[in-house]
């Protein structure tokens, strides 16, 4: 199925699921916080994406998505410690927020070099990670991301402290 491998599908469809409930999740509530149902589905759907990337080797060895896999673990990692626990006190609402926000900006780089690269079947939109058409779509995903944090975080720092997130005060 376009090339795929079964742990290739079931990454696309765990990281699909991910994608929905973090879209759904900022779109209903303006971000992602640990103290949301959808949170945390998308937090394991995430940590599953990223793990199953780790036995993907459809572009050789070791190479920049499974680097990109490491860092969403690690940022998803910090963005669930700040939410749960208040790990960094009053900076932890912005920890987690940028935290999430990031580890959902990093689902849309594979997502779309993968897709894309594959889509529409017989002529795709992009000849592969290297293409510089979709070195400017990301460019445009990375100017939505900045646009959503910084929104976000205005957002967070007009909430009065004790509303911020209710498990922390």
């Amino acid at each position: 199925m376009l090339g795929l491998t079964t742990l290739g599908a079931v990454h696309t469809a765990v990281g699909l699921i991910a994608l929905v409930a973090g879209i759904g999740t900022v779109v209903r509530y303006g971000g992602l916080t640990t103290d949301r149902p959808l949170t945390s589905l998308y937090t394991w759907t995430t940590a599953l994406t990223a793990l199953t990337g780790f036995g993907i080797f459809q572009h050789g060895g070791f190479n920049i998505a499974h680097v990109l896999g490491i860092l969403t673990l690690v940022v998803l990692a910090i963005a669930v410690a700040a939410g749960a626990k208040g790990l960094f006190g009053r900076l932890s609402p912005y920890v987690e927020t940028i935290g999430f926000s990031t580890t959902l900006f990093f689902h849309f780089i594979p997502g779309i070099t993968e897709t894309f690269s594959r889509f529409p079947q017989g002529a795709p939109l992009f000849t592969g990670p290297e293409d510089p058409q979709l070195a400017k779509v990301l460019g445009v995903v990375f100017v939505i991301y900045l646009v959503g944090v910084v929104v976000q975080v205005l957002r967070l720092k007009a909430t009065p402290p004790a509303m911020r997130h209710p498990r922390l005060v």
